[in-house]
């Protein structure tokens, strides 16, 4: 696994897909909830009037025919035709494309978006994301991420249309499956764009060197590593990797497992309270349930006891 691909662990679509509305302006539809990542893109031909994002921190986004915008919660937004628009703001949630809204639900009557030149036909796909591993991807993303169409989330997209015009059985994993997809490919397409500032671990996994020592680390973090072990696997002195390593990612190898084991332990901590103090530990690559208490609270500033009591009062 690499250390992008790790970020997802807990990003996945279940039964998100809760929205495919056929628009016509005037059209404001607000998204309530929330959301920790709401996927929104339109289907349809070039002539499809599209519309705009409006979130609530931050500026309005064009989004056109085979455009994809993601916006990170949790604040909401309004999906509207035009900036000015004179349609009343429709409350949406889970169910946002009920019939009386001008859509349908998302289990039955998918609109064709090529059925209706005229029209937007918006997909919407929210994300729960929770936890301390999906808190890295957050805060690795703007609170409006625009990707534009051309690149490879066009083919996605293509099955995506395919598959919302039809109703057939397994409908709704195949468009989970789509929309995971789109939503790595946006995030991809983000930060490879021209002039980005991409997180430092996206710039470096594509270093020949700090690239294999970072997919060592997340295939294996609870290995016994060193940095001499991890530069004799990578097949690289020792001062090579160090120093390229630190250069890439502002701080030593070692010193990332450590913070990546960590947070590997904060979500064992709250998600598995059946799991013991030393388990985790070891889990993670400690032996010594008392180093792992150690370096925990040397990281995260309290200890993984009072962390999970804590985290259970939340």
């Amino acid at each position: 696994m690499d250390a992008f691909g790790d970020l997802f662990r807990g990003v996945r679509a279940h039964g998100s897909l809760f929205g495919s509305s056929l628009l016509t302006p005037p059209w404001s539809l607000h998204f309530v909830d929330g959301a920790p990542l709401t996927l929104c893109t339109v289907l349809g031909t070039p002539s499809s009037p599209g519309g705009w994002i409006v979130p609530e921190h931050g500026a309005p986004q064009r989004l056109d025919s085979y455009e994809t915008v993601v916006v990170r919660g949790p604040g909401t937004f309004t999906f509207v035709d035009a900036l000015d628009t004179a349609a009343e703001p429709i409350a949406c949630g889970e169910f946002c494309a009920t019939a009386e809204q001008g859509g349908t639900r998302h289990r039955r009557g998918w609109a064709d978006p090529g059925s209706h030149s005229s029209a937007t036909t918006l997909i919407v796909g929210s994300y729960p994301a929770k936890g301390e591993i999906s808190r890295r991807l957050l805060e690795a993303l703007p609170v409006v991420m625009h990707v534009g169409a051309g690149g490879t989330g066009d083919a996605v997209l293509d099955h995506l249309a395919e598959e919302v015009a039809v109703d057939v059985p397994g409908q709704q994993v195949v468009l989970d499956r789509l929309l995971d997809w789109m939503l790595v490919c946006t995030i991809r397409g983000w930060f490879d764009r021209p002039g980005g500032e991409p997180p430092t671990w996206w710039v470096a996994q594509r270093d020949p060197v700090v690239g294999d020592a970072l997919r060592l680390l997340h295939d294996d973090p609870a290995a016994p590593w060193t940095v001499a072990t991890l530069a004799e696997r990578v097949g690289v002195s020792r001062s090579t990797l160090a120093k390229r390593f630190t250069e890439l990612m502002d701080e030593a190898p070692l010193t990332y497992l450590t913070h990546w084991r960590m947070t590997l332990a904060m979500d064992l901590l709250t998600d598995h309270p059946a799991l013991s103090i030393a388990q985790v530990g070891r889990a993670v690559g400690y032996t010594d349930p008392f180093a792992f208490s150690a370096a925990f609270k040397r990281v995260r500033g309290v200890n993984p006891r009072d962390f999970r009591r804590e985290a259970a009062r939340a």
